[in-house]
């Protein structure tokens, strides 16, 4: 703690410092340039030819930890620096451990050419303060000059070339892209179908309907815990894209509606699900151990049977889940549930959808780097079109086949010889499994989802109103970070608090109020002003 401690005092000096003496010549220009400027970008042809070496400093996903030790054992970072011509030296922070090591790197003063890391949700203030501080290049010149596949791809989707930038302008990042809605929408309720059918019941759409199942559930099949989540790091985890709680028009966090910024826990209908979830824990419909169930415990829940509706991921949660059923219980069959409505025909509000743009996985270049233009050239393979199947498939003929014109996976992801899952098999050879510096392409995910029930999963889970209610990638300003982030602390460690407390019945449903009012006392009404102002400068962009 005193090493972090120190490093933080270190940040803050070496923060001043290199914003006084940050050099000109690598800053971007104009921030009302860039994709949208109307200079030509220099074409590029790859392999680059150059002897140059960059070093790159970005975690290793957790697919590959304990099977790669390095990313110079992963075929797919030897394969790039072949593809581009751009020798690397890496350096992965520990697993888990990325913010420390992100930290300790910046007190230090000893900056990669290249950092592949979050700068909206993990980097104080913002990607604009960390240009501001000397960190980061801005990088609206550079790509104008150096980056012509980003550059056409941004012209060409100019909703998401809203996305990638700044308040300000700037571009900051090679940005991970989503390419298609199918990728953005991967999680929701989920339930055993084959309890339904022996029941003669439909799988829910209506809180009355689920009330019903879970009763069913509980009295005919004998599960101990009808409906059971994960409460890790906090109370139904995933209720933050508005499971069970969307029924009642809000969600667990700020969204947008009517022109406004809400907080959802401090809404009337945040209140309506507290007491649903109160009234199905007492009636025990709900993991008497739900407070404290961590992924382990559902998914023993699930394999025994004492759990029969939960939510969870396409990927690793039907995927995995399935087998394990299926181990107890041969005619065991997982399918998705919609997002549940008070009335039946009504489409859900709220539901688990991504941006098209993510803010994990984007590279940026410091002001450290040796040469800016070539680390441009470099990160712009990803969005060429060799690019895009190289970082979405792997190589030809060694990861993907090319069958009547579509990249099919081979054996050796799929039915891999050394038994790695194919979401790890993936990741030797390719990014689409999790992210990077690329557009993302579906008929990655076709073929990932390799049951016809998680293929249905996401076509059920996308009907919402997500998209309408849901708030962009927006941050505070670099001054009003510090101040939103204490103020929401509170109030998120008072929510959780009132969640646990009124589900649980240490406390009765009309205490509510009393906690909205603390809420505000705590400076929820600054907060929802700090939101909303910067909603209205992303909307001006």
């Amino acid at each position: 703690m005193k090493k972090f401690a120190a490093a933080g005092l270190i940040i803050t000096l070496l923060g001043a410092l290199m914003a006084g003496c940050s050099s000109g010549d690598k800053s971007s220009g104009n921030a009302a340039e860039g994709a949208s400027s109307a200079g030509a970008a220099e074409p590029t042809t790859y392999p680059l030819k150059t002897d140059e070496k960059l070093s790159y400093w970005g975690e290793i996903n957790g697919n590959l930890v304990g099977v790669k030790a390095s990313h110079d054992e992963i075929p797919f970072f030897q394969k790039w620096q072949e593809k581009t011509g751009v020798k690397l030296e890496f350096t992965a922070p520990p697993s888990g451990q990325v913010k420390e090591a992100f930290n300790v790197m910046l007190a230090s003063g000893d900056l990669p050419d290249m950092l592949e890391y979050n700068f909206i949700g993990d980097f104080p203030g913002g990607p604009e303060k960390a240009i501001s501080d000397g960190y980061i290049i801005k990088l609206n010149d550079l790509i104008d000059k150096y980056a012509p596949n980003l550059k056409k791809y941004l012209q060409e989707h100019p909703d998401i070339d809203k996305m990638v930038k700044t308040d300000n302008g700037s571009y900051y990042v090679f940005p991970f892209i989503r390419g298609d809605e199918y990728l953005r929408v991967f999680q929701g309720p989920v339930i055993r179908k084959d309890w339904l059918d022996d029941l003669g019941l439909p799988v829910p759409e209506t809180i009355d309907e689920w009330t019903t199942t879970l009763r069913a559930f509980k009295e005919k099949k004998g599960a101990a815990a009808p409906f059971s989540v994960v409460s890790k790091p906090r109370f139904f985890n995933e209720s933050g894209n508005g499971a069970f709680i969307g029924a009642f028009g809000v969600n667990r966090g700020f969204y947008q509606e009517g022109g406004a910024v809400k907080f959802g826990p401090a809404e009337p209908g945040f209140k309506d699900y507290l007491k649903l979830f109160h009234d199905w824990y007492a009636e025990g419909l709900i993991d008497k151990n739900i407070a404290t169930a961590d992924t382990k415990a559902v998914d023993g829940n699930i394999a025994s049977g004492a759990t029969g509706a939960t939510v969870g991921n396409a990927g690793g949660g039907i995927g995995k889940w399935q087998p394990l059923v299926e181990a107890n219980d041969p005619k065991a069959v997982l399918v998705a549930a919609p997002y549940p409505v008070l009335k039946k025909g009504d489409k859900p509000k709220f539901g688990q959808m991504n941006q098209a743009y993510a803010s994990e996985g984007t590279v940026a270049v410091t002001t450290a780097a040796k040469d800016p233009a070539l680390a441009v050239r470099m990160l712009d393979y990803g969005y060429s079109e060799e690019g895009h199947m190289f970082f979405n498939f792997g190589e030809e003929g060694v990861s993907y086949t090319m069958e009547d014109g579509y990249p099919k996976f081979t054996d050796l992801l799929m039915n891999n010889p050394d038994k790695l899952a194919p979401a790890q098999a993936i990741s030797l050879y390719a990014r689409s499994s999790y992210n990077g510096p690329f557009v993302q392409d579906k008929r990655y995910a076709e073929q990932f989802f390799a049951l016809q029930t998680q293929r249905d999963a996401v076509e059920i889970w996308k009907n919402t109103d997500a998209a309408k209610y849901n708030l962009p990638n927006i941050t505070p300003t670099p001054e009003e970070s510090s101040e939103y982030a204490t103020i929401m602390n509170d109030i998120n460690t008072l929510v959780d608090e009132m969640t646990i407390k009124i589900i649980l019945g240490s406390e009765p449903v009309d205490k509510f109020d009393d906690y909205v009012a603390k809420m505000k006392s705590l400076g929820l009404d600054r907060a929802i002003e700090i939101q909303t102002a910067a909603l209205q400068r992303y909307n001006s962009r």
